[in-house]
């Protein structure tokens, strides 16, 4: 196989990711409340929204590579709603929502699976890949494959940022989100 060929297959492959949380994603990444983690950091200069894009892109793959025949659906929009808490943890206390700053990993599953659940209709499998994507801080193991994958995802992800070698680099295409005079998204 050439150089080029390699490039091209390389593109291709992205975009299939990219189509796939296009696909089963759309209605949460254009969501007013899913918009407000793009201004909360995660990991190093990290955005929880970029955070959330990456683990589902290392998710999908991770689930193609071990051809783990996850339901793609589940496993996109669990992934992209796993850390969907809604508030900036690194405040002790501070913020609304952070009732255990010094605990936030034990805790934030909690928070985000009662937003994602309030915000939009979850499968079983979704319910329990946000509940259950910081195992072993959750004690209780995830109990599906998609959470499973999600989990190695995050945290492999969680690591890349934290030494700052991992970027946002998921784009979505068509990001026709605006923000209008009031602060409000619109689309």
């Amino acid at each position: 196989m050439t150089r080029e060929e390699k490039i091209r297959l390389i593109k291709e492959r992205h975009e299939h990711v990219i189509d796939t949380l296009h696909k089963h994603g759309q209605d949460i990444l254009k969501s007013t409340n899913y918009y407000k983690t793009r201004g909360f950091i995660q990991h190093g200069d990290m955005t929880v929204y970029d955070h959330c894009l990456s683990v589902a892109e290392r998710a999908i793959k991770i689930n193609r590579a071990l051809h783990a025949k996850c339901q793609e659906r589940d496993l996109v929009r669990g992934a992209l709603l796993h850390d969907y808490f809604l508030y900036d943890w690194h405040i002790d206390g501070k913020d609304k929502g952070n009732v255990h700053p010094k605990l936030h990993g034990f805790f934030h599953p909690s928070t985000a699976l009662k937003n994602a659940s309030r915000d939009f209709n979850l499968s079983p499998r979704e319910k329990d890949i946000i509940k259950k994507h910081m195992w072993p801080l959750t004690v209780i193991p995830p109990m599906c494959r998609e959470a499973w994958i999600v989990t190695l995802a995050d945290k492999y992800c969680s690591a890349m940022e934290a030494i700052g070698l991992h970027r946002a680099r998921v784009r979505i295409k068509n990001n026709d989100v605006n923000i209008n005079e009031k602060g409000e998204q619109t689309f």
